[in-house]
Parts: structure tokens; sequence; C-alpha cells
């Protein structure tokens, strides 16, 4: 039997991993909305299998799932999300053995596969992400890093605005203002809001009186 704690708010990829893991009755599945939810489910089971989607999830930044990590040294973790950046992934990769790593559009094949070495304390880190890991760091210039309209985008995002707010200002859509984002966070490699704002105040391109985090 399996204790699995799914910390995904994706509801498509929360229902498909809920079923893949409940294929074995054994097995038991809980929710975490947030940070201070996926603490107390440790606290009550400490050897857990995390699935956890770092870039939808309100842990601030990698120190602080590192931190969590190491208080509760008995759970075991597998990331899963659309894309993360380089660093993060080796971070995680080199600073701990709990952590095993897949991407949402992996096979199945992979995702099953890092299901089943991460429920038997085995590490699995998918092929996608290992070349990641292995691709030399390059060193990027801060200076017109971004577009003025990449950059009007991150000082929106950094008071509080939603994806629709942008939109709805600038007289765009959705799209168009999603995939700024998409660029942004690739330009400035982090892989959340909180990531970015904190880039965005080191470069001097916000206000710290105007940002919301």
């Amino acid at each position: 039997m399996g204790s699995y704690i799914l910390a995904d708010n994706q509801e498509l990829t929360r229902y498909a991993l809920e079923t893949l893991i409940r294929m074995d009755e054994k097995n038991t599945v809980h929710r975490a909305v947030d940070k201070a939810g996926l603490i107390q489910l440790l606290k009550e089971d400490e050897n857990s299998l995390v699935i956890l989607d770092y870039t939808l999830f309100d842990i601030v930044d990698e120190e602080q799932l590192l931190i969590i990590s190491e208080r509760f040294a008995m759970a075991s973790w597998l990331l899963i999300s659309e894309s993360l950046t380089e660093n993060f992934l080796r971070r995680m990769a080199y600073s701990s053995h709990a952590f095993s790593i897949v991407f949402k559009d992996s096979p199945m094949r992979s995702i099953r596969e890092a299901l089943q070495s991460a429920a038997h304390g085995n590490r699995y880190i998918d092929q996608r992400a290992m070349e990641q890991i292995l691709i030399r760091p390059q060193v990027t210039e801060e200076k017109d890093i971004l577009t003025a309209t990449e950059l009007e985008v991150m000082k929106a995002i950094a008071r509080g605005k939603s994806t629709k707010e942008i939109a709805l200002e600038r007289t765009s859509s959705i799209h168009t203002i999603t995939t700024h984002r998409k660029n942004i966070f690739k330009k400035l490699n982090v892989n959340t809001v909180h990531e970015a704002i904190k880039y965005a105040l080191r470069a001097g391109w916000v206000d710290p009186t105007e940002f919301y985090i």
C-alpha cells in the first residue's frame, strides 16, 4: 500500500494521476491545494510520495521547496510540470536524491515508470529533464532581455494583475498575454510568478512599493 499526496492544481492532470494511482486499490490518495495543506498531510504521514506541480503551487521558490523536503526527509517527491527551467532542474537534481522528475507531456510509459520508481524509493529523471540538466549554463545579459511590451506585462504581473485583467487593459487577447507570460518566464529563466517578481525587483524594473507577491 502506498500513500500519495497530489499537490497539483491543474484539475485534468490531477484526475489523470489519481486514476493511475488508484489502479492499485491499496493506494491512498490525498489532495493538497496549498503549501499549508501539503505540510499538514506530510505531518500525518511522513512516508508519502508527493506529486507536485511546482509551477502551479504557492511554494515561493526552490529554497523553500528544499527546506520542506529536508523537514520531511522520509517523503519522496515526484516533480511533474509542463516545463521547468534548467537552473531549477539542476538545483533539484544535485541537492537531493528525494526528487524524481517527469513532464506532463512525456509519454505515458515514462509517467508510469516515474510513478512506480518514486513509489518504491527509486529516483527517476525523465530523459528530457536529464538533457536539460546536462546543458552547459549560458550567461544572459540582463540589459534589454525583455521587449518593451514584455516589460509592461511583467510590471502588471508584479502589481498582482491576472492574465485576464492585463488582456483587458492592453486590449489584447488572453492567448496573447499568456504567450507574453511564457516568453517572459523563459527569458528570465524562472518557473513561477514569485520568481519572476524577485528577478524584476533585483533588476530594478519594478518599484518595490508597487509590486504584489
